[in-house]
């Protein structure tokens, strides 16, 4: 393995695709210089646990999955980061992350990092065309982008399909991990 010269806190909701997040995301972003340190909402942590995938995470990257939140008293069982990748992120995400609701370990994270603005947020949303459609979802995308939110989007990232019609539609990893090289540059 690669000396990892940068932390990424990779934070994964329940939509399709989570379930390849080790394989996918987490195994070659580690092999490319990143320490990764995941954190999942309470649906996804619930699917990727009924796997055993969150043992295999945990193994993985030497790092606790979070779930839960930790006690006040305890501390942070991540490193520093820098950079937050929220990905796959759903419509329910992305609109809490723009009202800056922090209703979960995950969401607090990611909601705490945009206030901050220390490291960069990206986003990869896969959500479908009805999501697009819906009279929030350019307020809630724009409002995160003029925080300085990067959010990948465009067809040729994840072409929106209607409710339950593109389950064939694969994450595309590689040119997530190379968007994430792009805000944050190897050390040394």
């Amino acid at each position: 393995m690669i000396d990892a010269t940068r932390t990424l806190a990779l934070i994964g909701s329940a939509a399709g695709g989570v379930e390849h997040i080790r394989t996918g995301l987490i195994e070659p972003a580690m092999a490319r210089g990143w320490r990764v340190a995941v954190t999942l909402t309470p649906t996804a942590g619930a699917w990727l646990a009924a796997s055993g995938e969150v043992d295999r995470i945990t193994q993985v990257t030497g790092l606790p999955c979070r779930i839960e939140p930790r006690m006040p008293s305890e501390p942070s069982p991540h490193p520093p980061i820098d950079c937050f990748l929220v990905c796959p992120a759903t419509a329910n995400t992305v609109s809490k992350l723009a009202l800056g609701l922090g209703d979960s370990q995950a969401m607090t994270t990611v909601v705490e990092a945009i206030g901050a603005g220390t490291a960069p947020v990206v986003v990869f949303p896969t959500v479908n065309a009805a999501h697009h459609r819906h009279p929030a979802w350019k307020s809630h995308t724009s409002t995160l982008q003029d925080a300085g939110v990067h959010l990948l989007t465009g067809d040729d990232l994840w072409q929106p399909h209607e409710p339950r019609s593109g389950l064939e539609q694969k994450i595309p990893w590689n040119l997530i991990l190379a968007n994430l090289d792009t805000h944050v540059r190897p050390r040394g």
